[in-house]
């Protein structure tokens, strides 16, 4: 069998044009008579040039007058089928992702290279931009838990007029996923549910790489340096921790995860429509039961060195640390004003009032509320600032004030308080005056 240079560069240039026009109209892209008039031959030449395709495949186009067979052969049933499944089924899968397809679930084994230049070709799939300016890759950290990257992509995830935002939390050692949900918006809140099930599951990490949202950094002038002194509620509960938060300055330092995103965004969307999900909480399912697994089997990569830098960490006070803090002081009346509540403290055994004291508000994730004074905690409350469970029980010392904030006082000696009854008297009544 000859090699592909034993062929001049006008045979193999027109060979390639021929194949393009060939594998649009197998495609479907244009009839066979306009593939005749693109090449310019007649229609009897094209009936030739498919018995030709039949008999060697769709590679088999350089000139027969050489009586050299083609140095590949595809059999044409093959591309016929390869191009039909891509146009009629995997249409918005990149070629990867399709090329992956192929073998699992259909049984074809072609090349990559060659799916790829058969999909361009169809006019299936675009060809690829050129390459920018060659820039060197930043080295991974050596072990899982060094510096993890968090990130958050808008998207139309399920293909249609709606836009979703998917936080993803990776490892830069290994590009394990270790959390990833579609929110309505990324937020405060988003941010703050997805790191704390990481240190719930993983244990406490070391860094945190961001981009300069702003539930993350606090950036004085716009596009400039972030200040690291004034801490978001995400930057307040990670210094909590003694996890160390490190700001993106460009989309290219914040490479892996952009690329990693660029990944989600070629293969979620198709997986959603193959698996026929079109809500929030099935798609969340869907990515929590299986295909965050898929996809670090897929695209995860062994660690420079052995061993984790995670730490395990008390559970303990997470649901605090994890909360937007606002800080409040105490009513005259014991009470706390947020947010248009009332909230009510409870008597506590170590001082007599709390009134005038500075407490701190907890808004936790699920929209309860909790009260707390240095290590105590005064009180939870629902979302409508009803309380749930009272951390003191009820004393009968409490005393209640009036609305100006006075404490109704009891007189001393404390007042006699007789029932009214029937009682004697040293003047006659009109009955007994009578008698």
């Amino acid at each position: 069998m000859p090699s592909m240079a034993s062929y001049s560069k006008a045979a193999m240039e027109r060979a390639m044009k021929v194949q393009e026009v060939i594998l649009r109209a197998l495609a479907k892209k244009i009839t066979w008579w306009q593939a005749a008039e693109i090449i310019g031959i007649s229609d009897r030449s094209m009936r030739r040039w498919r018995e030709r395709l039949e008999e060697f495949g769709y590679d088999g186009l350089f000139d027969r007058r050489r009586g050299r067979p083609s140095p590949r052969r595809v059999p044409l049933a093959t591309v016929e089928q390869v191009l039909g499944l891509y146009r009629d089924r995997y249409f918005d899968l990149n070629v990867q992702h399709f090329h992956e397809k192929l073998g699992a679930e259909h049984g074809i084994q072609l090349s990559y290279t060659w799916v790829k230049q058969a999909l361009q070709g169809a006019g299936l799939v675009a060809r690829g931009r050129k390459r920018g300016v060659h820039r060197k890759r930043r080295e991974r950290r050596p072990l899982p838990g060094m510096l993890l990257h968090i990130d958050g992509s808008h998207h139309r995830w399920f293909q249609d007029e709606r836009w979703y935002d998917l936080i993803v939390i990776l490892d830069d050692a290994s590009s394990e996923i270790y959390y990833a949900q579609l929110v309505e918006e990324e937020s405060t809140a988003t941010v703050m549910a997805g790191l704390r099930e990481v240190i719930e599951r993983k244990g406490l990490f070391c860094a945190l790489y961001s981009d300069r949202g702003s539930h993350f950094w606090l950036t004085p002038k716009v596009g400039g340096k972030v200040d690291p002194h004034r801490l978001t509620q995400v930057g307040r509960a990670l210094r909590e921790l003694g996890v160390q938060m490190i700001p993106a300055y460009s989309p290219q330092a914040r490479g892996r995860s952009e690329r990693s995103f660029g990944t989600w965004q070629g293969r979620l969307p198709q997986e959603l429509r193959l698996h026929g999900i079109t809500t929030l909480q099935a798609a969340n399912e869907f990515l929590r039961r299986d295909y965050m697994a898929e996809f670090n089997r897929r695209f995860q990569v062994a660690p420079a060195q052995r061993g984790s830098a995670f730490l395990p960490c008390p559970r303990k006070h997470l649901d605090l640390i994890f909360s937007l803090q606002f800080e409040r002081t105490v009513n005259r009346d014991n009470t706390v004003s947020f947010q248009n509540l009332q909230l009510q403290i409870e008597r506590v055994h170590w001082r007599g009032t709390l009134a005038g004291c500075n407490v701190i508000v907890h808004q936790h994730l699920d929209g309860s509320i909790s009260l707390t004074h240095g290590p105590h905690r005064l009180g939870r409350y629902n979302a409508q600032g009803a309380a749930i469970a009272s951390t003191q029980p009820a004393t009968a010392n409490a005393v209640e004030k009036t609305r100006r904030g006075k404490v109704k006082k009891t007189t001393f000696p404390p007042r006699l308080e007789i029932p009214p009854s029937t009682r004697d008297s040293h003047f006659p009544t009109a009955t007994t005056a009578a008698g």
